[in-house]
């Protein structure tokens, strides 16, 4: 299931499975948060500069000879939108196009109803509101090609601004004549541009349309003052958790009620864990006995593989009945599995219900989520793997953190049978007597400064509050990169 991939090959995988590319750039390199000791209060870590768009604008073009292409990659860099190029099933030659000789070209405009086929198509097309369609002027219309688009997809609601490249003619009929294959969109009023057109001249138009660039999907940020950071949902999560995998009866009950009295506000569970009710009881003991208010914590659980993605509704009001808390602020589906665009979409109607607040995945890698987000409209707000120094995921950090997506690492520690030896590190514990602090707390604090939240388990009541105390210190920049080199590639989970 799991493929380990460069983010090159990601990117050639992206690109590959479909003409639909977001302008972003995914960036290679890591990014550490090097702060002096002491000095954590108002820094933030900020990941890859160049973050996906939520993507409302869409710059769809045909461009035969090459004439509209450049004035649409212009509006789609104005605007951060993604760029879908129209290809013809049947590339057009020069001959095709030769005017006046009867060729292709001549024949398809002369025939109204002739519809060239389209090679490759946009993927969920309901993601966007606007749509900025471009093409060349033959004899004064549109290509036909041009029509076969607009017939694909139902475009109500939608805006759609046309805009034509000609050497000579203007923009025509050509707009308004399309506007009957596409009846419910909103249209608005076509514009003529020359070949070579300035990229200044495009921006003004966009402007006078007032079109404005779609926003980033968020800045994801970590806030060590607040100890949080602002999902792409628009919710805040905390930094730090406790992670219950393991815990049952009155440990599960009693761990949770520690974490929340030493300050925790993170509670990380599941189906698959069979622990939501007791989670669901310890946290509303500790809300009636005043030690938290429930909309200060932040829990998530997760639905399972198998019979409970093959029936999401039903599996996910399970899980809010055993935890009994109101709503649930993340859900998440476990692994990978058959029926998990279907499950996904079960979440999302939950969200619109309020029962839940944000949806992502867990245990997702680059190529399953490559495939897994051209098939939903909602992108995942956290994606949880596993992290720890012997398996950094240093490719599929940048990947998911690069598309706006928060990510949380599960077995921080190492996790069951190898957390000894991860704490004993010499590496680690060389930094942890330099700082002062135990050899838990430098990774925990590692994990941080490369951006991914932390659910550490326990149910000892020192080491959860031990687990908590991450910021009066910082690494250094060597220090990161130090515990970067002890990456062995090495998964402790089969999963």
């Amino acid at each position: 299931m799991k493929r380990i991939m460069t983010l090159f090959l990601a990117i050639i995988l992206s690109l590959g499975l479909a003409a639909c590319s977001n302008r972003a750039e995914l960036k290679e390199t890591e990014t550490f948060l090097n702060l002096e000791s002491g000095g954590t209060e108002s820094e933030t870590h900020t990941m890859n500069n160049e973050l996906n768009t939520v993507n409302g604008t869409l710059v769809v073009y045909f461009s035969a000879t090459g004439t509209t292409k450049p004035l649409a990659e212009y509006a789609a860099d104005f605007l951060n939108a993604d760029l879908y190029e129209i290809v013809p099933e049947d590339p057009y030659t020069e001959e095709d196009l030769a005017y006046d000789t009867d060729g292709r070209a001549d024949r398809e405009q002369n025939d109204a109803s002739a519809r060239p086929a389209v090679s490759g198509g946009v993927d969920n097309i309901d993601r966007y509101d606007t749509i900025l369609l471009g093409y060349p002027i033959w004899h004064g219309q549109a290509p036909r090609i041009i029509s076969t688009f607009l017939e694909t997809y139902d475009f109500s609601g939608k805006k759609i601004l046309p805009f034509c490249t000609s050497h000579s003619s203007g923009i025509g009929s050509s707009d308004v004549n399309l506007h009957d294959l596409a009846k419910n969109a909103e249209w608005f009023e076509g514009r003529r541009f020359a070949a070579g057109t300035p990229r200044e001249d495009i921006k003004a138009w966009l402007d006078e349309m007032e079109i404005t660039a779609d926003k980033t999907v968020g800045d994801i940020s970590f806030d060590l003052e607040s100890r949080t950071v602002t999902l792409n949902s628009g919710h805040e999560m905390p930094i730090n958790g406790l992670g219950t995998y393991s815990l049952h009866g009155d440990e599960c009950i009693n761990s949770v009620k520690s974490a929340l009295q030493s300050g925790v506000r993170l509670i990380d569970t599941a189906s698959a864990y069979g622990n939501e009710e007791e989670v669901g009881q310890a946290i509303r003991e500790a809300i009636d006995e005043g030690i938290v208010k429930r909309e200060e914590i932040f829990v998530t659980t997760k639905i399972y593989p198998g019979s409970e993605m093959a029936n999401p509704e039903e599996s996910i009001q399970a899980c809010l009945d055993r935890l009994d808390i109101g709503y649930v602020d993340m859900m998440l589906l476990h692994h990978p599995d058959v029926n998990d665009v279907k499950a996904y979409k079960a979440m999302e109607k939950f969200v619109e219900d309020g029962k839940i607040r944000s949806i992502g995945l867990s245990n997702w890698y680059v190529e399953e989520l490559i495939e897994f987000l051209s098939q939903v409209d909602t992108i995942p707000a956290l994606i949880q793997n596993e992290i720890h120094p012997y398996y950094q995921e240093n490719d599929v950090i940048p990947f998911i953190q690069g598309k706006g997506i928060v990510v949380q690492g599960w077995y921080p520690l190492g996790g069951r049978g190898h957390t000894a030896e991860l704490l004993n590190d010499p590496v680690i514990s060389e930094i942890a007597g330099v700082h002062g602090v135990s050899s838990a707390q430098v990774i925990l604090r590692w994990n941080l400064q490369k951006g991914v939240v932390v659910i550490p388990g326990s149910s000892n009541p020192e080491h959860i509050k031990e687990n908590t105390e991450l910021y009066h210190f910082s690494l250094t920049e060597e220090e990161m990169y130090r515990i970067s080199a002890l990456d062995r590639g090495e998964k402790h989970d089969w999963y």
